[in-house]
């Protein structure tokens, strides 16, 4: 008998909403990534219950003892109940009875094998109980332990209810996956065989992929997948992974965090905003790095004018594509032009200079003080303006 050991499992939270369920004769079972984390000794971020009871009795369950409860999804049968601050989303048994490429219309079950079955990868349909007494309804243990990641069913019925799926195999699959194996060549020949779906698909949907994906430890066999099933040239068309290893082997060589707007730079590609709709944040982002990679300046001029971070980024990015590691003094001048403050303010050339003068001027000296490794005083500067 296998069971599931973690520190979310025994929490008191947990356990009062199980205990909710459970002690009304309804079935609390943890599902999905939870479940698969914990065996794996992963992170778990979210913590999902499946069970018998109606989202209504749900409802009414939390509220007779006083917990908060939200219809989240309710036509969907989820529920999100919260304790102490901590929310839980409970989600009633489902079986699909049609679905069109992107959701599904469902109806209620009492049987866990229907609500297993409906989901996208065996080793995500696990269950486990309240003591952690795992519950297998298809199997996907052996899977897991293989770290194989295989659709439920057929492959390419499980990608025609959400063509989703055709991207989150190779997220799932750069996360979890034994990159040694290779894919499922059964997942692989459904996934290429069903482009034409991916249209459906919103952007936004496509850029959570893309971004959670590009976050993984090593991302690059998977995009190299998403290019050999031309996934990737139908979603962004004009993204080139050739740079993705090499980075990633330069970030791991200086202990670089993974970075998915770092990476989405490597990957290049054309109007990114809206094709994966990121956000203004992200795209400032990608835009800063898009125009460091190339504009020339200096790893000291990057250290003071990005700040060593982004310098740090733009200097991976350079040597990715230049097929060689930067170079340790390159790494120091970035962190010494970091902490430069420049001497001089617009004040300091007044009333020589005035409006759009005066910026050019000061923004000349500026140059100037950067060129010399910041070794020009407020007095040099000065001394050149006089």
């Amino acid at each position: 008998m296998t069971r599931i050991n973690a520190e979310w499992l025994d929490d008191p939270a947990t356990q009062t909403v199980c205990a909710l369920l459970t002690d009304n004769g309804a079935q609390a079972l943890f599902v999905g990534g939870c479940v698969r984390n914990a065996l794996l000794g992963a992170p778990v971020s979210d913590i999902d219950i499946a069970t018998d009871a109606l989202p209504e009795r749900v409802m009414k369950l939390a509220k007779a003892v006083g917990l908060k409860a939200l219809p989240t999804g309710i036509d969907h049968g989820t529920v999100t109940v919260v304790v102490k601050g901590s929310p839980f989303e409970i989600t009633t048994f489902r079986r699909d009875i049609e679905t069109d490429g992107r959701r599904a219309r469902v109806i209620f079950s009492k049987d866990v094998a229907d609500d297993a079955a409906r989901r996208d990868f065996t080793m995500n349909a696990l269950y486990a109980q309240p003591d952690g007494t795992l519950i297998d309804p298809l199997g996907g243990l052996p899977d897991l332990h293989a770290r194989r990641f295989r659709f439920i069913g057929t492959a390419e019925d499980r990608i025609r209810e959400d063509y989703l799926r055709s991207l989150r195999f190779f997220r799932f699959h750069a996360w979890y996956g034994d990159q040694s194996a290779g894919f499922d060549a059964t997942a692989i020949a459904a996934i290429a065989s069903n482009l034409e779906g991916l249209e459906k698909l919103s952007r936004e949907r496509i850029g959570s992929e893309m971004l959670k994906l590009l976050a993984a430890p090593d991302p690059s066999p998977s995009v190299a997948g998403l290019r050999s099933t031309n996934v990737l040239s139908h979603i962004l068309p004009g993204m080139d992974d050739r740079f993705l290893a090499p980075l990633v082997h330069i970030e791991t060589t200086l202990s670089l965090p993974p970075n998915p707007i770092r990476r989405l730079c490597a990957l290049g590609g054309e109007n990114l905003r809206d094709a994966l709709r990121l956000s203004k944040a992200q795209t400032r982002e990608l835009d800063q790095l898009k125009d460091a990679v190339g504009n020339g300046q200096s790893p000291s001029e990057l250290g003071y004018r990005l700040g060593f971070d982004a310098a740090y980024d733009t200097l991976a990015l350079r040597a990715a594509f230049a097929g060689q590691p930067p170079q340790d003094d390159e790494i120091d001048q970035a962190k010494t032009g970091s902490k430069q403050a420049f001497p001089l303010k617009a004040v300091d050339l007044l009333p020589d200079y005035k409006g759009a003068a005066l910026g050019k001027r000061l923004a000349g000296l500026e140059q100037d003080w950067i060129d010399s490794r910041f070794t020009l005083t407020k007095g040099d500067l000065l001394s050149r303006n006089a």
